[in-house]
């Protein structure tokens, strides 16, 4: 199953949806006691994915769905509790920057006020960054709440997963010696445009995974050479902190960024972005540079 969340006109928070193919219909076009949003469906995981599976007929969604086209999606999870980053996650990048292998996960965040959606635009204002940066990444959402789990069971703590661009202004993080400020402006998390559930996805680690700038493929991998999978960072995660339902945990991003190219290659206004993972979507955002000053 593939969820989005769907602003609607005069609607409190975006509504939950469901999408087949290139359409989507609200939860609430299907039934009236489905949960109404992503944050409603995640309070109780089970009853709300049973409801909806039992309601959410393909062929139906196919005939009365809206175009996804037509729809102003915000990211899946509009407001996830904690964005969990991993860095240098696979050995290209690891390579492309003289780092060596992580011997754990390397975990760092990104405020929750950096989320947006697909089609939104990644807004800076050039007086602060002059040096933006795109990053591919998988994205796990957790849907169930996670303290201590193993690896064997690290999968049924995971509502689906979801394209994520780890937008970096790399002046800024690599000026202040540790990443928080320079992953967390806002719009520097674009997220979508649905979460595909387990059940649709398969074997989230083997998925090819790139990023391309207008046109042009910059990023290109599999998920099976991160070093560390799915299973691993979650279970490793859950046993430092409470991972809740909605967290997001973005997965790390292969080699091919921009700023350790030769020369480096930073994002401009104007610039389209697209995060492309088999079998999860296309996440597509603009670039604008804005005078805040």
């Amino acid at each position: 199953m593939r969820l989005v969340s769907i602003r609607g006109d005069g609607a409190a928070e975006p509504l939950l949806g469901v999408a087949v193919g290139d359409r989507a219909v609200t939860a609430a076009t299907l039934g009236a006691a489905l949960p109404q949003t992503m944050a409603a469906l995640l309070t109780d995981l089970d009853a709300g994915m049973g409801a909806l599976r039992a309601a959410a007929d393909p062929t139906t969604i196919s005939s009365v769905g809206a175009p996804l086209t037509s729809l102003h999606l915000a990211a899946p999870v509009p407001r996830p509790g904690k964005v969990v980053a991993i860095g240098r996650n696979y050995p290209d990048h690891t390579q492309e920057q003289g780092a060596t292998p992580p011997p754990e996960p390397l975990i760092f965040a990104k405020f929750t006020t950096s989320v947006v959606g697909p089609g939104d635009e990644i807004r800076w204002d050039p007086a602060l960054t002059q040096q933006v940066d795109w990053e591919a990444e998988l994205g796990i959402v957790i849907g169930r709440t996670a303290r201590r789990v193993s690896e064997a069971d690290a999968l049924d703590y995971v509502l689906g997963y979801t394209c994520l661009n780890d937008v970096s202004a790399r002046d800024l993080q690599f000026g202040d010696k540790q990443w928080v400020r320079g992953k967390s402006l806002d719009t520097f998390c674009p997220i979508g445009p649905a979460v595909v559930t387990l059940d649709e996805i398969g074997n989230a680690e083997d998925l090819a995974i790139s990023c391309v700038v207008n046109g042009e493929t910059v990023q290109e991998d599999r998920t099976s050479n991160m070093f560390y999978g799915v299973r691993r960072l979650i279970s490793h995660c859950s046993n430092a902190f409470t991972l809740e339902p909605g967290d997001v945990i973005a997965t790390g991003t292969p080699g091919g960024v921009g700023v350790f190219r030769d020369p480096p290659r930073f994002l401009h206004d104007g610039d389209v972005v697209q995060i492309v993972i088999e079998g999860v979507g296309t996440l597509e955002n603009r670039c604008r540079e804005e005078q805040l000053a």
